[in-house]
């Protein structure tokens, strides 16, 4: 079950992706993108991960002001299946409206092989409008952003 609502989750943002609904963080937004396929070498061992997981990155609050983030990694079909991803982080950036990265909250690399990673980060108060954005990586390489405009 908790698998299908994740499911139901990750179409439901992809949707509103698709559908072209805006990302900036007035009252909030959720915004989904696919991580592509891709292998990586563990213990000796390739673990290739199949089309079907997307990096969904949700955010709310008021202008500068974050009250909640989080994203995380859900899967379907195959991909569901597999291996998921091991030596995995998920960090949360911050750049100002030219595109300047000002601050970084990096995530912990976990060790563990997980099909659904997922990170919150702390409410915030932002110094400067732009952009933030969740970056999940694997084995030490980013892999997929996905990132909201912060607007007055």
């Amino acid at each position: 079950m908790r698998n299908v609502r994740r499911l139901v989750t990750a179409l439901a943002a992809a949707g509103a992706v698709i559908l072209g609904t805006p990302a900036s963080a007035h009252a909030g937004a959720i915004g989904s993108t696919p991580v592509r396929t891709f292998e990586y070498s563990v213990g000796g061992m390739t673990v290739k991960v199949p089309t079907g997981c997307m990096l969904t990155h949700i955010i709310r609050g008021n202008g500068r002001k974050i009250t909640y983030q989080n994203a995380g990694v859900g899967c379907a079909f195959v991909a569901a299946l597999g291996t998921g991803f091991c030596n995995w982080r998920i960090d949360f950036t911050y750049a100002d409206t030219n595109n300047r990265t000002y601050r970084t909250s990096r995530g912990r690399t976990h060790a563990e092989c997980k099909i659904d990673p997922m990170r919150t980060n702390p409410p915030q108060t932002l110094p400067r409008y732009g952009k933030a954005c969740a970056r999940l990586y694997v084995n030490g390489v980013r892999r997929v952003s996905q990132c909201h405009h912060i607007t007055k």
